[in-house]
């Protein structure tokens, strides 16, 4: 499986996300909030990052992992898919997944 079927198949295996298109990309949502999108030719993800763990991971490695231009502020990091393990990858999609998700649907001890 490629790196971009990896970050899609894990994406919608999480509760109630679904696939849509953004600006010609396809993004991920959960409750029509955006969690995760892939670049046009799919070689790149981003996700929403709790600012330290943004910050952490573009300084161990700021080849794989860039803060986004203005949206970066707000945690949006970009991911070289080639470059990411593919636990690593399903683990940021997932905090991605629950910083975006309604806080009064997450699961209890989530």
């Amino acid at each position: 499986m490629t790196y971009a079927g990896t970050a899609r198949q894990f994406a919608l295996s999480l509760p109630e996300s679904c696939e849509a298109d953004h600006h010609g990309s396809p993004s991920f949502r959960v409750r029509g909030k955006i969690f995760a999108e892939l670049s046009e030719d799919e070689t790149e993800a981003i996700v929403k990052l709790p600012q330290p763990v943004q910050f952490e991971l573009v300084a161990s490695d700021p080849e794989t992992f860039v803060i986004e231009p203005h949206w970066g502020r707000f945690g949006w990091t970009r991911i070289q898919l080639s470059g990411t393990a593919p636990e690593t990858l399903k683990d940021l999609i997932a905090q991605s997944w629950r910083l975006v998700a309604p806080r009064n649907w997450l699961p209890r001890g989530k």
